[in-house]
């Protein structure tokens, strides 16, 4: 059962590390590094409402909302375990309005580091599955603290992303820029084993997740889009779909990277000011990374969301995903307005597309 044959997450970065010979082992520790704050994490999920980890707590510094005190202990878990590495020139949290500071009188190093400590902690009090999420960018200038403007970088610059899933197995999926790795915590061990070297989405599905509540508010592409995966055989898809909805970014995530599907989560007009639900670095970026890695696709609804630019630390995007030939159609969809606007023909969508001017 615990076969010693498998290759530890450690072993794997320094496999990949020797097709880089100059590398310094930095990166490898700090991916290190980030794996034990998601050890630390999954442990303390584990205790539920014996470690007083539920309910709500103080809101997000510069973020609005309450948190749950397992949402905060994963920030300060992350922090604890990474704020002192010399590989960091600086690092931002989901949680913090401005970049943390990093400990006087240490080394700047050539990494920045973007987290979201605990993605979908509101399923926390009904013990469905929650993780965390993490983005690595290179330092403009290694060797001294990193400034806001140095984490307003493209997805398409990060040099790893991944995130962990706190489900009935803690796993760790990761991409270091050549594919995509699923890892296993073995908590007898204290380790991660690789169990999923290369893992792929299928570029076809018939599975689709969105918040259907929200149907009213929603552009017409995605409207178009929905409608013809709920019309089944009958329809102009000829297929049946199954429509899928967690509510934890990590959890549709995986299903997706495991067996394939389409995620959106659509600007729409429900809040006229956050028509964006997820923040382009701290979600939309990982997430979008490991999907264009695994053979998937990462779109804005327009264009590849990894050749956004960001303007700020806490930018919202509306965010679409998974298997290729289903983002594709969407972008397709949001390219022509004028079949979106006659297939609805209700005056509450406009022609403005998938994604609203703000």
């Amino acid at each position: 059962m615990y076969s010693l044959s498998r290759t530890t997450l450690t072993e794997y970065l320094i496999s990949q590390r020797r097709s880089h010979p100059g590398a310094t082992g930095d990166f490898n520790a700090l991916v290190l590094q980030v794996a034990t704050a998601c050890k630390a994490i999954s442990r303390a999920m584990a205790h539920g409402a014996l470690g007083s980890v539920l309910g709500e707590t103080e809101a997000a510094e510069g973020q609005g909302g309450s948190q749950t005190p397992m949402n905060v202990l994963a920030d300060r878990i992350f922090h604890r375990a990474i704020h002192w590495s010399g590989s960091l020139s600086g690092m931002v949290s989901a949680h913090h309005e401005a970049p943390i500071a990093l400990p006087g009188g240490q080394q700047r190093g050539k990494y920045l580091l973007a987290f979201d400590p605990l993605d979908g902690a509101a399923n926390l009090d009904v013990n469905l599955s929650v993780g965390s999420i993490f983005s690595i960018l290179r330092a403009p200038e290694p060797g001294r603290d990193a400034t806001t403007a140095d984490f307003l970088q493209a997805g398409c610059q990060q040099v790893a992303a991944g995130y962990a899933l706190y489900g009935p197995a803690t796993m760790l999926v990761l991409s270091v820029g050549k594919g995509v790795a699923g890892f296993t915590f073995n908590p007898m061990m204290g380790e991660f084993f690789l169990t999923h070297p290369d893992i792929r989405v299928p570029p076809s599905t018939r599975e689709f997740a969105i918040n259907a509540s929200n149907s009213r508010f929603w552009e017409p592409p995605v409207k178009r889009y929905v409608e013809e995966c709920l019309a089944g055989r009958s329809g102009v898809r000829g297929e049946d779909f199954n429509m899928r909805w967690i509510n934890s970014l990590v959890a549709e995530t995986h299903r997706i990277l495991s067996r394939g599907g389409v995620f959106l989560h659509p600007r729409d007009r429900k809040d006229p000011a956050r028509p964006d639900q997820l923040r382009l670095i701290y979600e939309c970026n990982p997430i979008g990374y490991l999907m264009e890695q695994a053979g998937g696709r990462a779109s804005t609804g327009e264009y590849p969301v990894l050749e956004v630019a960001p303007e700020a630390l806490h930018q919202r995007m509306g965010f679409v995903f998974g298997s290729a030939e289903e983002v594709a159609r969407i972008e397709r969809y949001h390219s022509e307005p004028a079949l979106a606007e006659k297939h609805l023909e209700l005056p509450l969508f406009k022609t403005r597309g998938l994604f609203l001017d703000a």
